[in-house]
């Protein structure tokens, strides 16, 4: 495990301890699970960028075969 210094200001510090306080949960807790949502968000649309770019330009066949499909 890695230990991490970072740098807030005093007023924005206070309000994470405060929000730490209030769900019951040490602030380096919460710093853990606001990175995991932030990396998941993060994961989610490159891999949405990765297949929107897989299907670029093919959406005239797609359509063409949906037509087929239906008649």
């Amino acid at each position: 495990m890695s230990a991490l210094t970072v740098r807030l200001p005093d007023e924005k510090h206070a309000r994470l301890k405060a929000l730490a306080k209030s769900r019951g949960t040490p602030l380096n807790r919460l710093i853990d699970e606001m990175t995991t949502l932030m990396l998941a968000e993060f994961d989610a649309e490159t891999r949405f960028r990765i297949r929107a770019a897989r299907g670029a330009g093919k959406i005239p066949r797609g359509l063409a075969l949906l037509k087929k499909a239906a008649s």
